[in-house]
């Protein structure tokens, strides 16, 4: 597949990034300007989410967000292209990455480490086919228990990428077992190469945890400015360590008259690489 050579493509994670679910206030301008930016024939736009494209379906409606041209779902384990409101999976990526799993589903992993101590499985709707979710608390021996996780998976042959974060605003620990091929850095990237796009082109924006390997990683990134300080702090740290801390912009607010936070850190972060980005919503007024 090809794309026209100015084609921009914006990745940005949901809740607490697009999404103004957050205890911050919202800049009134950051979504309809947002919509602006999206409406433009030569900008694409992908969710990467943990959700499922049916809660994806819902988001859009309840807080009136752009149909998205992609969607990387389920933490990076699904991939969609997006025609009208027709979710249209891409069974390639599926299928390269469940080889991690040596074969096994995600019940068969549950009995793995279903008796490791704090895990408590998620609904049934937050699962996926490679995606296996739980609960855990906030104050959870991370270090001892996902190396106690990880050693019961490499003795069963299973490689696995263990990922956590914390839901603050609920005060629970979230953690993801997906293959270990899988994450939403490398799901942007399968995108980017399928797709045609150019990764310098590509700006990615998320606010927590689960958005670490893409925010640190070789490609844009923003950090939207109502991120805590602990994953501020943890972001700055890795992409420094991976060796690119100029990927990595974390907003910061007075910018065109928005705080920084939500969709008002995702346009900042694109016009920090993209300047040119700012004539495509700055007739709106703030």
């Amino acid at each position: 597949m090809s794309a026209p050579d100015s084609a921009i493509l914006v990745c940005t994670d949901l809740d607490r990034t697009l999404l103004p679910n957050g205890s911050q206030p919202e800049s009134t301008s950051a979504r309809p300007r947002f919509r602006a930016l999206a409406a433009h024939p030569d900008v694409r736009v992908a969710y990467v989410t943990g959700r499922h494209h049916a809660l994806v379906d819902l988001a859009i409606n309840e807080f009136d967000i752009p149909v998205p041209d992609f969607l990387i779902g389920d933490v990076g384990t699904s991939i969609y292209r997006v025609q009208g409101r027709e979710w249209l999976p891409q069974h390639d990526w599926q299928r390269q990455i469940a080889a991690s799993w040596g074969g096994r589903d995600g019940d068969a992993l549950h009995q793995l480490i279903a008796d490791v101590d704090g895990l408590l499985l998620q609904e049934p709707a937050k699962q996926g086919p490679c995606k296996l979710s739980y609960y855990t608390p906030e104050e959870w021996d991370r270090p001892a228990r996902l190396a106690e996780i990880e050693a019961r998976f490499v003795a069963a042959g299973v490689a696995a990428n263990l990922v956590w974060s914390l839901d603050e605003h609920a005060g629970t620990g979230l953690l993801d077992v997906l293959p270990a091929a899988a994450s939403k850095l490398t799901a942007v990237q399968w995108l980017i190469q399928h797709e045609g796009l150019e990764a310098g082109r590509t700006v990615c924006a998320g606010d927590s945890g689960n958005d670490l390997a893409m925010l640190t990683g070789p490609i844009n990134a923003v950090l939207v400015a109502n991120a805590t300080a602990d994953v501020r702090a943890d972001a700055a740290s890795l992409a420094e360590a991976a060796g690119y801390p100029d990927r990595l912009y974390q907003a910061k607010g007075d910018f065109h008259g928005m705080n920084g936070y939500y969709s008002a850190g995702i346009l900042e972060g694109v016009a920090h690489y993209l300047p040119e980005t700012v004539a495509l919503w700055g007739d709106i007024e703030a």
